[in-house]
Parts: C-alpha cells; sequence; structure tokens
C-alpha cells in the first residue's frame, strides 16, 4: 500500500508533553467502526464501564531502561563524540543499537562511555564496547566489557531515559519522567520505549475492573527504539520491522484460551501487546506459549486472530502503528477518528489521551 494514504495533519499544540494527573484522568475516544454513530468522547477512567464482565485485559509488563548512552570513539590518536540508542539485547554481553554520528564508527572502533578519568578499577564508572557489527540506517552491534547484571548496573548508572524525540525535542528530560515514563505494571527490564497505552493505569482504575469482572495478564514485549524511526519507504511492501523479543507463558496461553472458551473478549492494552498476542496465536485462534523475537507488520488486509478489542494512543502520521489501528478498525474510519480526536483537542502520542477500538468485522 501506498504510505501516504497513512498520512495525515497534526498541530504541534496536540503532542503531549506531559501525562494527565493523575493518569486515569485522561480522555478515551471510544471507536466502534460498524455503530451508527462510530465515535463516543468518554475518559480512561469509564474503562471498566465499558468493558464487560468476563473480558480480559492483557497489558505488557516490561520496564524501560535507561538506554542512551553518550560516549568518545577511540581510533589511534582520533576520537569523536558518540551517541547511542540500545535497542535489543543480542547477547549477555552485546547490544543492537543506532548510533549517531554513524559515519564516525568503524568495525573494531572502541567507545568508552562514563567518565574516562575515572579509574579502571571503578567498573561502573566508566563502560567499554567495540564495534563488532555495522548495518543501514545507523545501526551498530556493541560488544561491552560488562555482561550480564554486571552490564545492565553499568547502564542504569550511565544511561538517560530515552523519551521519543517528539518529547526530547520540545523539553529536557527530568527527575519526573522516571516515574512518568513507566507503567504500574513494569518489572521486567530491557524496553528502550514505553508501552505507552499502559501509562493510563492505576491502582483505582484497576480496583474498578477488577470489581466489574475483567481479569488482567501480563506478557513481556521489551519495545525497541525502531518505534520512533520514521518509515523511509514508499510502499508498506517495502518496509523491514525492527524484531523485537517478547514471551507469552503458558499460563497466560492457556488462561486466555479459556477466557476466548467462555465467550469473553480479549482487549490488548497497546499496540505491543496486541503484536505479540497476534504473533502467538495460530490459524484457528488458538494462542499458544511463546518466546522469541517477533518482526510482525500489520497492515490493512490482516485478518486478526487473537484480539477483540484495543486501548491504544494516538500514533504517528505515516507510522507502523497508525497502520496497525487502520488494519483494526478500517483505514476511512481511522483517519476520521484521528480528525475527531484533533478537532475536539485530543492530546496525542506517547503521554497523551487513549482511544479504545473495536475491532471492525471481518470476512
Amino acid at each position: 500500500m501506498d504510505v501516504g494514504l497513512f498520512d495525515f495533519d497534526l498541530p504541534e499544540d496536540r503532542i503531549a508533553l506531559r501525562p494527565a494527573s493523575p493518569r486515569d484522568a485522561a480522555r478515551l475516544l471510544v471507536v466502534r467502526p460498524d455503530a451508527a454513530q462510530p465515535f463516543e468522547d468518554r475518559g480512561i477512567r469509564d474503562l471498566a464501564s465499558l468493558l464487560q464482565p468476563g473480558d480480559a485485559l492483557v497489558l505488557n509488563d516490561t520496564r524501560v531502561i535507561p538506554s542512551r548512552l553518550y560516549g568518545r570513539r577511540s581510533r589511534g590518536e582520533a576520537s569523536a563524540r558518540i551517541e547511542i540508542m540500545l535497542h535489543k539485547r543480542e547477547a549477555p554481553d552485546c547490544w543492537r543499537a543506532f548510533a549517531r554520528p554513524a559515519k564516525k564508527l568503524a568495525l573494531g572502533d572502541s567507545v568508552t562511555f562514563g567518565d574516562a578519568s575515572e579509574g579502571a578499577a571503578c567498573e561502573l564508572g566508566r563502560l567499554q564496547a567495540e564495534i563488532v557489527a555495522k548495518a543501514e540506517g545507523g545501526e551498530v552491534e556493541l560488544r561491552f566489557a560488562l555482561s550480564g547484571p554486571h552490564l545492565d548496573a553499568a547502564i542504569a548508572r550511565l544511561g538517560e531515559l530515552p523519551l521519543p524525540p517528539y518529547i526530547a525535542g520540545k523539553r529536557a528530560t527530568d527527575a519526573a519522567d522516571a516515574t512518568d515514563y513507566q507503567t504500574m505494571h513494569a518489572r521486567a527490564d530491557g524496553a528502550v520505549a514505553a508501552p505507552t497505552a499502559g501509562l493510563h493505569f492505576t491502582p483505582e482504575l484497576v480496583a474498578a475492573l477488577e470489581a466489574r469482572g475483567v481479569t488482567r495478564h501480563l506478557v513481556t514485549l521489551h519495545v525497541g527504539a525502531g518505534t520512533f524511526l520514521p518509515m523511509k519507504a514508499d510502499d508498506t511492501n517495502d518496509h523491514r520491522m525492527h524484531a523485537e523479543w517478547g514471551t507469552v507463558s503458558p499460563e497466560t496461553a492457556a488462561a486466555l484460551n479459556a477466557v476466548r472458551a467462555r465467550g469473553g473478549r480479549i482487549v490488548a492494552v497497546g499496540t505491543t501487546s496486541l503484536r505479540l498476542l497476534e504473533s502467538a496465536t495460530d490459524a484457528n485462534g488458538v494462542i499458544a506459549p511463546f518466546s522469541g523475537d517477533t518482526a510482525i507488520f500489520i497492515t490493512p488486509g490482516y485478518r486478526f486472530r487473537a484480539v477483540d478489542l484495543l486501548l491504544t494512543n494516538f500514533h504517528l502520521p505515516r507510522s507502523t502503528l497508525f497502520m496497525l489501528v487502520s488494519a483494526f478498525c478500517g483505514l476511512d474510519v481511522m483517519k476520521r477518528a484521528y480528525a475527531h480526536a484533533i478537532a475536539d483537542h485530543y492530546r496525542f502520542y506517547s503521554y497523551g489521551d487513549g482511544s479504545l477500538l473495536h475491532r471492525a468485522k471481518q470476512p
């Protein structure tokens, strides 16, 4: 499909730079593609009343790590400042990353992160890495001198929380973001971007959902920095998704299959949960345990197997995520929904408002 079909104009002042406070005070646009009146303006606090007893929410429990690192490349007597954005772990001591400026890096280069003036005995004072692979689009692979938990501790000390560029370009990261950019369910370290639909949840909202008879189930998908990258292809067939690692436990798969068997609906909280569930589900709609990479790319024409409703934020023009929601509800419906949201001053992107999407009827 022509990527231009997924374009729309968004005024700059619709981009949220801070979350609603409290989190569940955000607005919620309900989209029912097959209804006579497809759009309804509600609030996140109404979520429990919008779901049915027996429905199941599926949330991503990934936790954002401080994955933006600043270092200095050394090559003989020459050096250069380098910014690294980690995006996928490949081994206990290896990460894939996006480098800026990548043209200053070559295979075998050494990069030092942190304060090079500290003694070598202070492992966490600085961090050494070697460039072991390069790819298109500024992507590199780094092998670090530390491994496993020791590397994790060094990254936690030296790294910076990676706010999305549409926020970071307008204000500096601060102490509030350390909590604002993590969901209340976050427990599995490894993401470099938050599963932002989950940011709306509060203990009060969870209690209301439990009282309604809506169950919650956790999966893990470590969101990669590829989610920030603009689509450079003009046709969706020419776009390559970056792989992300995820897992659906046997217990969660069995519980969700039981929900479907009883007539309950599966409600994915965020596109990350949806993409993982669709990767784990077979042609008969049975969800299997899953552990590994997924690079699933969902565009209009995709037949959904697992998910009935999707709670998600508002996405960028020409993005893979706007393509996904257009596949879920129909491109025309989502273009009209976004036009409604823009006209009614909904807040967009990671810290913005939410939408509850009902899946359009499938042939």
